[in-house]
């Protein structure tokens, strides 16, 4: 037996189409920054907006390995991927997050460098200001609109790209700060403001990898026991147990076991655990296909499910 949601391959594919979107403008956008920055950079002299603005570059190349990696993602299941390539998906996203701790090595190394007296001080205007308060207005706007797109989609790859460009916030802000200090007499106070930052980056970076690690490793996806309260409100469902869920956050496979009446036919038994498979798709919308095996509710088969339940696994 099993069922999945109709009109699967279809939806994934609007899916799929979405999040190119969402990355298309992302990169548009982040472009546009990062090249602002780095002209400003070199006009004034300024190896903090520099820095800045190669940051920033960074955005940008994650937004081509978020594409990249969706157009894995979004290929059919074929004979040697019957589950998809979803997980391609996954696999970019950990690419942005190793993106994100070479950023946090190159900010803090060139924070060190300008502790040890290496480098000239940037010279502060008050186009410099309003120039990265502009940019920082770009950045934060994106972040929230990508985040938002991301949860919406239930797409890693956008969550983890929107906490890359949260950095880059991040990053100005510090920037920022340093620019301030720098004016009133405090010339390594962008450094150690850098020396922050890269440490809130290298945990956004740890945050990314942990998400990425739920899906690769197939860790449980939905706690067997709320799966088991949905199949047992099924009428003929007496029993469920040896509930398995992986996949991503946006499309969750699961398999378990369905206890019906010993006495029942094959065709009625088959009948019942077909409704529980749909009633699984029904309530939980990240569920794509489920599979169940149906069992008699002997005293074997309800033993076993005792001892689930004991514990505390159905």
């Amino acid at each position: 037996m099993g069922y999945a949601r109709p009109s699967t391959a279809e939806s994934a594919a609007g899916r799929v189409h979405r999040i190119k979107f969402v990355l298309w403008v992302v990169l548009v956008m982040n472009i546009t920054v990062a090249l602002a920055k780095l002209v400003l950079g070199y006009l004034t002299n300024s190896v903090a907006i520099q820095a800045d603005g190669f940051h920033s570059l960074f955005d940008g190349t994650s937004n081509v390995v978020g594409l990249l990696g969706m157009g894995m993602a979004g290929r059919p299941a074929d004979l040697d991927h019957p589950y998809g390539h979803g997980k391609y998906e996954t696999y970019a996203s950990g690419i942005i997050g190793a993106m994100l701790l070479f950023a946090a090595y190159r900010i803090g190394s060139s924070a060190i460098e300008r502790l040890t007296g290496k480098g000239e001080p940037p010279e502060v205007t008050t186009v410099s200001f309003a120039i990265m308060v502009g940019t920082l207005a770009v950045n934060i706007f994106v972040t929230l609109w990508e985040h938002y797109q991301g949860k919406k989609l239930a797409s890693p790859i956008l969550v983890a790209d929107a906490r890359h460009t949260s950095s880059d916030v991040l990053v100005t802000v510090g920037v920022i700060i340093g620019l301030v200090f720098v004016r009133m007499g405090y010339v390594k106070a962008d450094a150690i403001t850098a020396l922050l930052v890269s440490v809130a980056i290298v945990y956004t970076a740890w945050q990314v990898f942990k998400e990425a690690n739920v899906t690769l490793s197939d860790a449980a996806r939905i706690p067997p026991s709320e799966i088991c309260d949905v199949v047992t409100a099924v009428p003929g469902v007496l029993g469920c147990h040896t509930v398995r869920t992986r996949g991503s956050e946006a499309e969750v496979y699961v398999d378990l076991h369905v206890q019906v009446d010993p006495q029942s036919t094959v065709a009625e038994g088959h009948e019942v655990a077909e409704a529980a498979e749909r009633a699984v798709v029904g309530h939980f919308d990240q569920v794509a296909d489920v599979i169940a095996h149906l069992e008699p509710m002997d005293e074997y088969q309800a033993g076993k499910t005792a001892l689930e339940h004991d514990a505390g696994l159905a």
